[in-house]
């Protein structure tokens, strides 16, 4: 069976990768702005959006390949309300970090599966984090030391890099994280067929 990652994340195909999956990636192009801002103007909850955006990336895929299972992910970060974007460059990384400091958040994080054409399974994962209340020398280092790593994430740090000395305690599953429940994902392929049991 034909599997796709709809997705140029290379921290999700280092898990698919990493559990042995035979895929393709295709990375899809939405517009995940607009699909948040209209979730926001519409009153749509922070874990309904990030289904929403997973949701937008397979169906971008599956609409071009019926035939196959496409998998399509995302991920919300929100603290207090607040929703967060990767940041556009250091100096928004710097600014989300002193917002993040010493305050837990949450990672919205969404799958979404579809095949012959339909959506036909979605798993929302809630791992919460909080950052401790780490000095201005502490940020100034991992700024320099991480680089444009940080604006891959959208809470600016790479959890399997320094970014873990960030956090004073993590609790949810590690691949959610990371941005893909790997755990319930793959017990949907097994139950489906896509994956041998």
């Amino acid at each position: 069976m034909r599997l796709i990652l709809a997705s140029q994340s290379l921290s999700r195909r280092a898990l698919l990768e990493g559990a042995g999956l035979a895929f393709e990636t295709m990375p899809a192009a939405v517009d995940e702005t607009a699909i948040k801002e209209s979730a926001q103007a519409e009153g749509v909850s922070a874990a309904d959006t990030a289904i929403l955006l997973a949701d937008a990336k397979a169906a971008r895929i599956a609409r071009r390949h019926p035939e196959a299972t496409v998998i399509g992910a995302d991920q919300l970060l929100v603290c207090d309300g607040e929703w967060f974007d990767k940041p556009v460059d250091l100096a928004a990384a710097r600014q989300h970090l002193h917002r993040l400091r010493n305050r837990a958040h949450e990672l919205l994080t969404a799958v979404v599966v579809w095949k012959n054409g339909q959506r036909a399974w979605h798993h929302l994962a809630t791992p919460r984090l909080a950052m401790r209340d780490f000095s201005e020398a502490f940020l100034d280092e991992y700024l320099a030391r991480e680089g444009a790593f940080v604006t891959q994430s959208v809470g600016a740090y790479r959890l399997e890099g320094m970014g873990i000395q960030l956090m004073r305690d993590i609790r949810g599953e590690h691949t959610a994280i990371l941005g893909l429940p790997l755990l319930p994902l793959l017990a949907y392929l097994r139950d489906s067929g896509a994956l041998k049991g």
